[in-house]
């Protein structure tokens, strides 16, 4: 398994006038929640109907608590929490504030964990990612060039 990417080049200029090249990822596939289910219930004593059930039901939950201004937390994973996003359209006094003004939206933040130098690691989920440019790796997947063992 690795995470796949490739170069873009950015819209906007550098202060030198140029239009830098970044790593972008590339999603090849999205997994619903049926194939989260059996993959779940295969590292558990659960069905896959079970597990589907639960995360039915996590949703619900977790949907209850953000529309009553609580943030959720699951542990290993992050916080969610909503967030209003202003449309631009301010007023002049407070008493006119009003939530047509903003869109509302879930924020995440990732899990985080201390390091033994003390230091906060907020990715968690990523470390040990394999990363391989997509339009340089060989029909059996595997990379072509070398890539940064950081990520």
């Amino acid at each position: 398994m690795a995470l796949l990417f490739q170069p873009f080049q950015s819209t906007l200029a550098n202060k030198n006038g140029k239009k830098q090249f970044f790593p972008k990822v590339v999603r090849v596939a999205t997994v619903n929640t049926s194939q989260i289910a059996k993959e779940v219930a295969a590292y558990s004593s659960l069905s896959t109907g079970d597990v589907k059930n639960t995360i039915d039901n996590l949703i619900t939950v977790m949907g209850q608590h953000l529309q009553s201004s609580e943030s959720v937390t699951l542990d290993g994973l992050g916080t969610f929490r909503m967030v209003m996003r202003a449309k631009g359209n301010g007023v002049d006094t407070a008493d006119e504030v009003s939530a047509s003004q903003a869109t509302l939206t879930v924020r995440f933040v990732p899990a985080s964990t201390r390091n033994a130098n003390g230091t906060v690691a907020t990715r968690s989920m990523v470390t040990g990612v394999k990363c391989v440019r997509f339009d340089k790796q060989n029909a059996g997947g595997e990379e072509d060039v070398a890539t940064d063992p950081t990520i």
